[in-house]
């Protein structure tokens, strides 16, 4: 029977479905934090939620709760003092189990009617996430709003959009009539019923906690399996404040609200390991590390398994139309949030020769001084470069920020900003290091952070070569290219195709190779390290439930 959510959202659901059909621009949840968009008010009703809940301890009932954890220190300088409940994972897994068993039964209306009334009530509530976001991960206000609120909910409801779309094929019953020739055809009656997989694992990441989980936890939701959601303990409050609703809606649409539940943890335990191996764990969505991403890909053999890992993400530059063009572009890329996001360039190519531009010829130091005097001018003023660079996250990158300054020649220092508002914010600009060919053991790695290397390459047929051995030994989730030349773009297609990365070619408007728009671009191919598994495809929902049919003669 249909559900009453799924009829509320019927329309946004068959202008999704439509949107992943066509691949152009669609989105339903406005990306401008503007009144006019969200209403008068709601920017500092939003504010105002989310600093209620700091120094406190978040309201989440749950079943199996032994205690309280919780210790995010926000980027900004302040510690959020929030503490969430902290689970028994027998019991909490039981109770899971046996929410499961009711969700299973609701059928495929229910199961994506109630996600998308969960999207749109976490739209509402995407001024309280901003400033959740804002305070765990690091993002300027702006990033934090778009990032982690309307892009997010967008990837959400695409992955509800691929279910639906694949759910919907499947007919509840069918009659089977074969000739017999003479004789009477046999004749049988066939029901078919999806079935879940079973209890899903969202392993949240502390950079993009919701941009990166949502796809997992919607995609699990939307096809009929329970999900608990384990945050990165830097990064609860965002998937803390999503649970919350979720539960909301699963309680007001009549169901054991444990079908969503959050295991917060400390920092330095093992819960993300002991969850991922517990037997009734059968679907998980990683985003992180390498280390973690295998191990997890190794160990977890008992669920179906998606990760998104880090990689080397590369810009080959051959020649170029428009030079100050390619610098603007490339400028913000390698400072957009510091550059702590998983599609930000880290290797820049350019052949030791230099390249034809507009300007003339430049050689290879020309190329590395435009880039860092491009960076430079984007964030002259400390007032605009906070709102780009927003704060580093971690300890880990300010510990490789500062080895870094060493592996070459300096075209660009990092250098400290005070922020205006939050001063004891941790601000870095990017460093720009200038490296030969030769420096593979340096290059080939991951240095996530606001680190770029400019590498020396004695061709351009050289630096495609190098990009090519980079992604298939070590990943990426993207490649761009800039080239005035048919054939180095004929040539870089096959690269990107051959080792299976997305590319950019000759960027130098208002679209820049780190982002990745939800119903078009297929972000994380599944071709090549970084990810085991396309992360915005039919293949990525459809797997999480089975068909099982009974027949009987008719």
């Amino acid at each position: 029977m249909p559900h009453p959510f799924f009829d509320r959202h019927r329309d946004t659901l068959e202008r999704a479905v439509e949107a992943i059909e066509r691949r152009g621009y669609w989105s339903p949840f406005p990306e401008s934090p503007s009144p006019k968009v969200y209403g008068e008010g709601a920017a500092e009703q939003g504010k105002a939620t989310f600093e209620a809940l700091l120094g406190k301890r978040f309201a989440l009932t749950q079943p199996a709760t032994t205690g309280e954890v919780g210790n995010e220190r926000s980027p900004y300088g302040m510690r959020l003092g929030i503490t969430y409940p902290k689970a028994d994972l027998d019991r909490l897994l039981a109770a899971v189990e046996a929410a499961q068993a009711t969700w299973r039964k609701a059928g495929p209306q229910a199961w994506v009617g109630v996600s998308l009334e969960i999207l749109s009530r976490i739209n509402k509530a995407s001024f309280e996430l901003a400033h959740a976001i804002m305070h765990t991960t690091g993002q300027a206000f702006v990033m934090a709003f778009q990032a982690g609120g309307p892009h997010a909910q967008d990837r959400g409801l695409e992955a509800v959009a691929y279910a639906w779309d694949q759910m919907r094929r499947i007919p509840e019953r069918a009659t089977w009539e074969k000739p017999q020739g003479r004789n009477e055809p046999l004749r049988m009656e066939k029901h078919f019923r999806i079935v879940p997989r079973g209890v899903a694992l969202v392993i949240g990441c502390s950079t993009f906690p919701t941009w990166n989980g949502y796809p997992g936890l919607f995609a699990s939701l939307a096809t009929g399996n329970a999900v608990v959601v384990k945050p990165h303990p830097n990064a609860i409050l965002p998937l803390a404040i999503t649970v919350r609703i979720a539960r909301e809606v699963l309680a007001e649409a009549g169901f054991d609200p444990n079908v969503v539940t959050l295991v917060a943890h400390d920092a330095g335990d093992a819960t993300a390991q002991t969850l991922a191996l517990r037997p009734e764990i059968k679907i998980v969505d990683f985003t992180g590390s390498t280390a973690n991403g295998r191990w997890l890909e190794e160990h977890a053999r008992q669920a179906l398994v998606y990760t998104e890992k880090a990689g080397v993400n590369q810009v080959i530059v051959d020649s170029t139309a428009d030079f100050k063009g390619m610098v603007r572009n490339l400028a913000i890329s390698l400072a957009l949030y510091s550059g702590q996001m998983c599609t930000a360039p880290q290797n820049i190519y350019v052949p030791m020769g230099g390249i034809d531009t507009d300007e003339g010829h430049l050689g290879f130091d020309d190329v590395a001084k435009g880039l860092a005097e491009g960076v430079d001018r984007l964030l002259e003023d400390p007032a605009r470069a906070v709102e780009v660079l927003g704060a580093v996250q971690s300890d880990g990158v300010l510990r490789r920020l500062e080895a870094a300054r060493s592996l070459g020649t300096i075209a660009l220092d990092t250098r400290t900003i005070v922020h205006g508002q939050f001063p004891e914010a941790t601000v870095r600009t990017p460093l720009i290091v200038k490296l030969s060919k030769a420096d593979r053991a340096t290059y080939l790695n991951e240095w996530f952070g606001p680190i770029t290397f400019v590498i020396a390459t004695d061709s351009t047929a050289e630096s495609l070569a190098i990009a090519r051995d980079a992604v298939i030994g070590h990943g990426a989730l993207t490649m761009a290219v800039y080239s005035r030349r048919d054939d180095v773009i004929e040539r870089a297609i096959e690269v990107a195709e051959d080792v299976g990365v997305a590319l950019s070619i000759n960027l130098t408007g208002g679209v820049f190779v780190n982002q990745s728009a939800a119903f078009s671009d297929f972000h994380g191919t599944g071709a090549n390290p970084a990810a085991n598994a396309a992360l915005t495809d039919a293949a990525y929902v459809a797997n999480r439930f089975r068909v099982v049919q009974h027949r009987a003669h008719a």
